[in-house]
């Protein structure tokens, strides 16, 4: 397995004061299919291993992150007074030293922050989530105009892996009908070739959003640094992490 940084830094304009960090799937105690950097409680793992590798990021964040039970819905957690475990596929935190998190291995987790550091929130954007609006969810909590905020997108599957049926096309097409940029049918099924990237780039775009930043990274083709559950099925997960400092 070729060697790979435990960590990304969101390349993005945000100001000083907000804090992010990608974890990928190395650096850890978790042993194969986990390896090794697994943060996911609920796939599988020892949870022992998958607590020491939460316990060594807490040099890393100013406090216990607020772990989401992710549930491809678009709810969106309060971080600044939610306790861990909440059901939710996104939150958000105006406080100093709250921390959001989402936990993905495929699905694009997004980062937003608004321009003068007030505000920051972490949605789980798989497809039926994104489809049935997290991202619209997630800005609307932060409660700052669309266009004074800036996005990031996380590692997640290239639209040359991610698979999907006709229905899914369609719901994303009846929600918005420019979604139909976003598939490329396959010439040997029924099937379709979904682009998550383009398909948060539209809604994010829809909203008024511009500042749009990362994308390109793919979960199942980069094996040596991500989990993918499309590739491996059982696998880890790895964190999106952003707080104000």
């Amino acid at each position: 397995m070729k060697s790979c940084d435990p960590f990304i830094a969101p390349d993005w304009p945000a100001q000083a004061n907000v804090r992010a960090m990608q974890t990928t799937r190395t650096g850890g105690v978790s042993g194969t299919p986990y390896d090794s950097m697994n943060l996911g409680l609920h796939v599988g793992d020892d949870p022992m291993r998958v607590n020491h590798n939460r316990q060594s990021l807490s040099a890393l964040l100013p406090t216990e992150p607020v772990w989401l039970e992710q549930v491809h819905g678009t709810e969106v957690a309060n971080a600044d007074a939610a306790s861990c475990r909440v059901v939710a596929d996104a939150s958000i935190a105006r406080h100093r030293g709250s921390v959001c998190v989402v936990m993905t291995a495929d699905c694009l987790p997004i980062l937003l922050c608004d321009e003068d550091g007030t505000v920051v929130g972490a949605a789980h954007a798989g497809w039926r989530s994104l489809c049935d609006g997290v991202i619209e969810a997630t800005v609307k909590a932060m409660d700052v105009a669309p266009h004074k905020l800036m996005a990031w997108l996380g590692p997640a599957i290239s639209q040359t892996h991610f698979e999907v049926g006709a229905e899914v096309r369609e719901a994303f097409i009846a929600q918005h009908a420019q979604a139909k940029e976003a598939f490329v049918a396959q010439s040997d099924s029924d099937k379709y070739r979904a682009d998550l990237y383009l398909l948060a780039h539209q809604r994010l775009s829809a909203l008024g959003i511009t500042s749009i930043h990362g994308g390109g990274r793919c979960t199942f083709g980069e094996p040596e640094c991500f989990f993918s559950y499309r590739r491996d099925g059982v696998t880890g997960r790895m964190g999106t992490f952003i707080w104000l400092a």
